[in-house]
């Protein structure tokens, strides 16, 4: 059986979406955690789901998307409202969350499935990204890290993940979560 239905809102992950919302793709990591980092963040997102994005393999499984060769970053799409939730505070919760210094790595987690990725859907949601980037390196830097590796790019073919994946951490509260943050502010926005 499929779920199409998170289990954290019970929205729909085909919709139908309210007029308005916006999508953005993060990556950051291991996809449990960071979904969760959003799907907490309230009314203002909408869904949530945890996929694969960036490859160059069609419909890839986790196991190719573990195994290197499909190329795939581990994302979470993010389906929001803006009027209720600024994008600044989605990219503050993405920088914040993860070193984005660390290249194809999050902690103990290694691989390009792990890498930092920011796939955007219009042009605004690019600029603001780019902005919130260098702001944040500028942050990094005063604090002794090193370059951010993000890559910042047009949203490519989203495969959603095996239902096992989906809200993970909500069905396993005590699952493993590898995200950490470098513990820099990210200096966007004026609602902290």
């Amino acid at each position: 059986m499929v779920t199409r239905h998170h289990y954290v809102n019970g929205h729909a992950f085909d919709g139908p979406f309210p007029a308005g919302t916006e999508e953005i793709i993060f990556g950051l990591g291991c996809f449990w955690g960071a979904e969760r980092k959003f799907w907490q963040l309230g009314s203002g997102v909408f869904l949530t789901t945890v996929g694969y994005a960036g490859g160059v393999k069609p419909h890839p499984t986790y196991e190719d998307v573990c195994s290197g060769r499909s190329g795939h970053a581990e994302v979470v799409k993010i389906v929001y409202l803006p009027e209720i939730i600024k994008l600044e505070k989605l990219l503050q919760v993405f920088w914040e969350s993860h070193d984005p210094t660390q290249g194809a790595r999050q902690g103990n987690d290694i691989g390009t499935q792990y890498r930092s990725v920011v796939f955007t859907s219009t042009a605004e949601q690019r600029l603001q990204a780019l902005a919130s980037r260098d702001a944040y390196q500028s942050a990094l830097t005063r604090s002794g890290f090193g370059q951010i590796t993000t890559e910042i790019a047009k949203a490519p073919v989203f495969y959603q993940a095996e239902d096992y994946h989906q809200q993970y951490l909500a069905k396993n509260p005590n699952g493993y979560c590898g995200l950490g943050g470098t513990g820099v502010l990210c200096p966007i926005g004026l609602n902290r």
